[in-house]
């Protein structure tokens, strides 16, 4: 928490938000009210002034005599100090007394996958030491050299004795490794792989492309049609299985999800497995991951690239009620090197540090900068990584951030943000949180399909990528948004044939800049999409170049009709529009 210094004095007026960032503000309102910092809305409150939320607050509805002593014990918080601050934990660097000296270097059990595709994983197991703590006491990584170099990849340990390290290789050849621990007998381990041809389909994990754009590590195109589903990985089998049945016959081909569980507004089940040992009531050992959930995310990851979907994961959230948002700096990376470890070698993983970061107020810009290091220099793929927002974005020209990972801060205007986005900070825009189809009370999830669909649409004219999500209400809490299942909204299927369109199109589509009216993109004489969104003219005027004649298509991106007009046109010419909504024009050169 960064020192407060020169601010004013808390006061009924101020939000709540504000107060609960300050640790004196977080404790005196633990300390009067336990049941609203525990509560899945207290996040729907922290705007409102905390005089407001005190004053309607249930339980002191007949107590005014509390109610003031509450505001009164805010309002005595010296600002001008800084807060106290808990006794972090102490760092403890890995011994090289781990093991006894008479313990033969290198002489730990070792198996390896001999051979592995490109893209494909290479591990490495070795069966060696559990005695104290592993997951804290040794630290474990491997030199591995190729045909393009050399890197260090970092292991982890996977209990029982069992320490594992990872690898994806990039290209074909053969590959050596030689280990470095702190262990012993885990010291000293060499051997060595081939990387044959990637199997098929198989086009490696997604890069920035062309500045704005993506594509696959072998030159494939990669347009994300992405989906939330913060916590459907901590729902148990059943929906989490039904989840990946939606997702195989859904429109969709990356997945922001939370590695955390979530306790927010239809959030309030426990998850069967936690990220580590313990439990809600006895509370959690932070030095010691739990193997059985690492192993459940490893294999939805897994299940998620079989259905070429991206895994989007979130490492940090603030909607929490076990304490993992409010881990001390020692405990934060620890976690996360174990996941970077774990999960580097998946090609379908992208990383972002945080969903709504600045809502995680005890971390400061130092910690998510720290965190990105850590990302970097322990990712030898170099995965994609940004960070999300709530009220203000990141600073999203700092180096590390490969694209910039929007929440919408206008009630209304989001996609029509994208080309200022674009602009500013000369990356790929991708709008994961438009707002949501649906139909609960709060602002953000309850657009029409029609609105998501038109979003979509308005995104991709203007060179960006907007993210879904669901939030209709269920009498089992089951929203797609928090814990998938079933896609009910009428969006996917719009959203499916968008990407149609697009992936009909030119390889790499760009905004083309034209009147001040309509978003259009295209390549230069040969190809054009013009978006007309909530307008509905029953004609349009174009002006073109006469040096090309061009085929016309009258998209009803709502009702998902092509119609194809007859003739060619050039030059000026007019056609006919069906003076509906969510109507797109298509023109391609005459072959």
């Amino acid at each position: 928490m960064p020192t407060l210094t020169h601010h004013a004095p808390f006061t009924a007026e101020t939000p709540l938000f504000e107060v609960l960032r300050d640790p004196r503000g977080h404790e005196v309102v633990s300390r009067h009210l336990p049941g609203l910092v525990g509560s899945a809305i207290l996040h729907t409150l922290h705007s409102y002034p905390v005089g407001l939320v005190v004053e309607t607050e249930a339980g002191l509805a007949d107590d005014p005599h509390t109610q003031r002593i509450i505001l009164s014990d805010i309002a005595s918080i010296d600002r001008s100090l800084p807060a106290p601050q808990p006794a972090p934990e102490r760092l403890v660097t890995p011994s090289e007394d781990y093991e006894r000296a008479e313990v033969r270097v290198g002489s730990a059990r070792a198996q390896w996958t001999e051979s592995v595709p490109v893209y494909g994983r290479f591990e490495l197991r070795l069966d060696g030491p559990s005695h104290g703590n592993p997951f804290r006491d040794v630290e474990l990584r491997a030199q591995i050299d190729g045909p393009d170099g050399s890197v260090s990849v970092p292991g982890f340990y996977d209990g029982a004795g069992v320490f594992r390290l990872r690898y994806m290789p990039a290209g074909e050849g053969t590959f050596s490794f030689l280990t470095s621990s702190n262990a012993r007998s885990l010291d000293g381990v060499a051997g060595s792989f081939e990387a044959t041809a990637p199997a098929p389909g198989a086009h490696g994990p997604v890069r920035v492309a062309e500045t704005f754009h993506f594509a696959h590590a072998d030159g494939t195109r990669y347009r994300p049609i992405g989906t939330t589903s913060y916590a459907w990985i901590h729902q148990g089998d059943e929906l989490e299985q039904q989840t990946l049945a939606s997702l195989e016959a859904g429109p969709f081909n990356k997945m922001r999800m939370c590695v955390f569980p979530k306790s927010y507004l239809f959030n309030e089940n426990e998850p069967p497995l936690y990220p580590f040992e313990g439990s809600p009531d006895a509370g959690f050992d932070f030095q010691r991951p739990s193997t059985a959930f690492w192993a459940h995310l490893e294999r939805r990851v897994e299940q998620l690239g079989a259905l070429g979907i991206e895994a989007d994961l979130i490492l940090f959230h603030a909607y929490d009620r076990w304490g993992f948002s409010t881990m001390d700096p020692v405990a934060d990376d620890r976690y996360v090197r174990y996941a970077v470890a774990r999960l580097a070698s998946f090609a379908n993983v992208w990383w972002s540090l945080a969903n709504e970061y600045d809502l995680l107020f005890a971390k400061t810009t130092d910690d998510w900068e720290r965190f990105a290091r850590i990302v970097q220099g322990d990712d030898p793929v170099g995965h994609l990584l940004s960070i999300h927002n709530c009220r203000d974005f990141y600073d999203y020209s700092r180096p590390w951030v490969t694209h910039a990972s929007i929440q919408r801060r206008d009630i209304y205007k989001t996609s029509e943000m994208t080309t200022e986005w674009r602009e500013r900070w000369a990356k790929p825009v991708v709008i994961d949180e438009c707002a949501y189809e649906g139909d609960i009370d709060q602002g953000w999830g309850n657009i029409t399909g029609e609105e998501m669909t038109r979003r979509f649409w308005e995104g991709a004219v203007r060179g960006g990528y907007v993210g879904h999500g669901e939030t209709y209400v269920h009498p089992d809490d089951i929203l797609w948004w928090a814990k998938g299942g079933a896609l009910r909204g009428s969006s996917p299927e719009r959203i499916r044939f968008l990407r149609r369109i697009l992936e009909e199109g030119p390889d790499l589509l760009e905004p083309s800049p034209l009147d001040w009216d309509i978003p259009r993109a295209g390549v230069d004489g040969e190809y054009y999409l013009y978006y007309f969104g909530f307008n509905q003219p029953t004609y349009r005027r174009f002006l073109l170049d006469p040096a090309f004649a061009y085929t016309v298509d009258v998209i009803d991106t709502w009702q998902m009709t092509v119609t194809r007009l007859d003739g060619t046109y050039a030059g000026r010419f007019t056609i006919p529009l069906p003076g509906r909504q969510y109507i797109a024009v298509r023109l391609q050169v005459a072959s």
